[in-house]
């Protein structure tokens, strides 16, 4: 036996990690190039060269221009021979060709899957495999997909139609620019049994497309198989194309009795469920659907009747209204000037001459009808932001809590000009992003407190609450303050920490911030209904991690406990109803995790308690308004009977 292993290459170099969400919304930790190691020998394929060595690859262990590995992952051991292999890796040459790569559809994690499945009878880990599912269901994925075909589908040099012999004697490759960015495929290319096999394992649907080089019926519906598979591609299911005129295919059609092509097998948990023989596009596309609808069935809760819950709007709660910066101003200079902060006259010069300045044109005040006139085309001062950043830090550092709240109350404003959010989401990819990260600094600032048992002072929380939801007018900043792991400008996941914030502030003991809480609240809630939605019932993809399942019923938990204890403030009830409804309406961990707890939370009963009417500061009993009752009846409805 022989150990056969994985070498994994970051070929972002970390850059994924730290910009992915911010980016696409969806956390990547990596662009994965892979290769294999056996019998000495590193394998891989990669695109056309127009050196001597295109396509497949051999070098010694940790030589390829790739440098070395990040990880390396223990594949197991093969029974094959090493004569065996290299016979399999030759015959595999007329399949991995240079011309024939293709970043998406036929790259180098496709190879290494086969070479795998071939020697162990196993497969590269699914965060690999699943990685182009992931990135192209992001809208910046689909923005660039275009682009990526266009590059991947041009016309290259021919390769040389003499077969090289292919000795396992390693060769450096050459660098190609073509391979500085290389994903998965959508169609999985098997050659071998082994291969096949595993990944009717791994995933829940399969489908097969048995093909070979003579079959002209074949090449007319190859096309129509690439379409659906690069569609209806999603975690947990797999298009496999089998050509069995290459490597060891004809025993995998053997296998599953494939006399003629092109036929079309369909899996369901490892099962054949239909076949489907000769060139029927309509009849193809019918029969993945239907494999698909029965492998991953709309979440229940699509076919309730719920139009309170569906009419909630998914736009955030935002503060807008500006203060009076002269009056805000006049309070922070006091304890600017009261306190120990080095250079005040810095601080103060930096507010007076640039950032007051910005925020008096760009957020003037209402006018009598109470409307504020923004003046969104107001240029942005080269020097604002990072004086803005610099002066702030200063005072966090300096100042105390209680007497944060102005500056703080400045960003709150700040963050709803498109360019300042953005800034501040963006902070990751700037080198003075672990200095210049302003909310996660604040955030972290409230967090701190909160650990050393010492009370947030109230404006200090409230402020910071407002400031919180109003991060949810960008995109940008929305995805950077939701990051779910430690980014280059945070050392701890600013998912986590924004979490910190809102938990205990929707217990506080005082109204206007159990309010802003709640607005926080719905602003994480709607979030995280959106794309659920505009999957229309479907789970979406890359959810179910149980990073993801903790947090949601973490976020839960908070509402379920906030709702139990409000009883007569009915715009909080309102907003913690809604945030809730949102949270569990199409939760694709609702069955495994969310409905056990708001069983034992008796979360259905607390709902419809609230239904009855209450006493308020001895005035009587009164009623909550029509709308909120028929939200908090579906709510109840969406709640196991504990």
């Amino acid at each position: 036996m022989a150990p056969v292993e994985l070498y994994i290459y970051d070929l972002s170099n970390g850059i994924a990690k730290n910009l992915s969400y911010q980016l696409t919304g969806r956390q990547f930790d990596g662009i994965w190039h892979t290769s294999v190691v056996a019998f000495g020998k590193e394998v891989y394929y990669g695109p056309y060269n127009p050196g001597p060595v295109p396509g497949i690859q051999i070098v010694e262990p940790g030589r390829s221009h790739h440098g070395r590995p990040m990880l390396v992952e223990n594949m197991g051991d093969t029974q094959i021979d090493e004569e065996t292999f290299w016979e399999y890796i030759q015959e595999l040459q007329s399949v991995y060709t240079g011309d024939k790569y293709h970043l998406i559809e036929f790259n180098c994690n496709g190879f290494s899957n086969d070479c795998v499945g071939f020697l162990t009878g196993g497969s590269i880990p699914s965060y690999i495999k699943e990685l182009p599912t992931d990135f192209f269901a992001t809208p910046f994925g689909q923005q660039l997909r275009p682009m990526i075909d266009q590059i991947f589908r041009r016309t290259l040099p021919a390769p040389s139609s003499t077969p090289r012999a292919f000795l396992p004697a390693p060769t450096l490759a050459t660098t190609s620019g073509a391979e500085a960015a290389i994903l998965t495929s959508p169609i999985h290319i098997c050659t071998n049994s082994a291969s096949f096999n595993s990944l009717l394992r791994s995933n829940k649907a399969v489908v097969a497309f048995f093909t070979s080089d003579t079959c002209a019926p074949c090449k007319m519906i190859s096309p129509v198989f690439g379409k659906v598979a690069t569609e209806k591609n999603r975690d947990g299911a797999a298009f496999i194309e089998v050509n069995m005129s290459n490597g060891m295919s004809g025993v995998v059609a053997q296998d599953h009795g494939i006399s003629a092509t092109p036929t079309f097998l369909f899996f369901l948990s490892g099962s054949k469920t239909d076949e489907l023989r000769g060139v029927n596009a309509i009849e193809l596309r019918s029969k993945v659907d239907l494999l698909l609808y029965e492998a991953f069935p709309l979440h229940p809760h699509v076919k309730l009747d719920l139009p309170a819950i569906r009419a909630v709007s998914l736009k955030p709660i935002i503060y807008s209204q500006p203060p009076s910066f002269d009056a805000a101003y006049g309070k922070l200079a006091s304890f600017i000037e009261a306190s120990s902060a080095p250079d005040k006259s810095a601080v103060v010069t930096a507010f007076k001459a640039e950032i007051l300045p910005f925020l008096k044109v760009r957020f003037p005040p209402a006018t009598a009808n109470g409307k504020e006139k923004a003046q969104p085309n107001t240029s942005v001062p080269q020097s604002f932001l990072a004086s803005f950043a610099k002066v702030t830090i200063t005072l966090l550092n300096n100042l105390q809590p209680a007497e944060l709240f102005p500056v703080v109350d400045f960003w709150r404003v700040a963050v709803l000009d498109d360019r300042v959010a953005s800034w501040l989401g963006l902070a990751g990819t700037r080198k003075d992003g672990p200095q210049t990260d302003i909310t996660q600094k604040i955030f972290v600032k409230v967090v701190a407190l909160h650990e050393e048992a010492h009370a947030v002072p109230r404006n200090l929380l409230l402020t910071t609450l407002r400031l919180a939801s109003n991060c949810f007018m960008s995109s940008d900043l929305t995805r950077h303050i939701l990051t779910p792991s430690t980014t280059s400008s945070a050392s701890v996941a600013p998912r986590s920490t924004l979490t910190s914030v809102l938990i205990p502030a929707l217990l506080h003991d005082d109204d206007s911030t159990r309010t802003a809480a709640a607005s926080l609240a719905f602003n994480i809630a709607q979030d995280v209904q959106k794309p659920l939605m505009e999957a229309g019932g479907k789970t979406p993809e890359s959810t179910n991690s149980d990073m993801d399942a903790e947090w949601q019923v973490e976020i839960v938990s908070a509402l379920v406990e906030a709702l139990s204890r409000e009883s007569s403030n009915e715009a909080i009830v309102h907003r913690l109803t809604a945030s809730l409804a949102l949270m569990l309406h199409l939760s694709p961990f609702y069955a495994e995790s969310v409905a056990p707890l708001l069983e034992v939370l008796q979360t259905r009963e607390m709902m419809l308690a609230k239904l009855a009417p209450v006493s308020v500061d001895g005035k009587g009993a009164l009623a909550f308004g029509r709308e909120l009752q028929k939200l908090i009846r579906e709510v109840a409805s969406l709640c196991p009977p504990s």
